[in-house]
């Protein structure tokens, strides 16, 4: 699990950790931003793709030729940030429904 992290890269893995936090945080005290919050964490997801994606596509200019294992492990990657802020999205989202449900009882 911490490969995962690391190979990530640890600015936006971090960013994303402490977004999760603030999600479970939100969860009991500020239950109106948790799903802001999770939306946010999938925008920096989201956002680490795709710059993870702008430098290997540049060290591919720069190298020219570029073999088929390399591009699919460079873009295996690049989503990982993605299904990490798309993961805290969907826990902010069952928060959030779990809060609703405490609010009708």
């Amino acid at each position: 699990m911490l490969n995962l992290f690391y190979e990530g890269g640890t600015l936006f893995m971090t960013i994303l950790t402490v977004l999760l936090l603030a999600v479970i945080v939100c969860f009991v005290k500020f239950p109106e931003w948790i799903k802001d919050i999770g939306v946010l964490a999938l925008s920096f997801g989201i956002l680490g793709q795709i710059i993870g994606l702008y430098s290997a596509f540049k060290g591919i200019e720069q190298m020219g030729q570029v073999s088929q294992e390399m591009m699919a492990g460079g873009l295996k990657v690049s989503s990982i940030t993605t299904m990490y802020g798309l993961l805290i999205y969907i826990i902010s989202v069952i928060l959030s429904l779990i809060n609703k449900q405490k609010l009708i009882k």
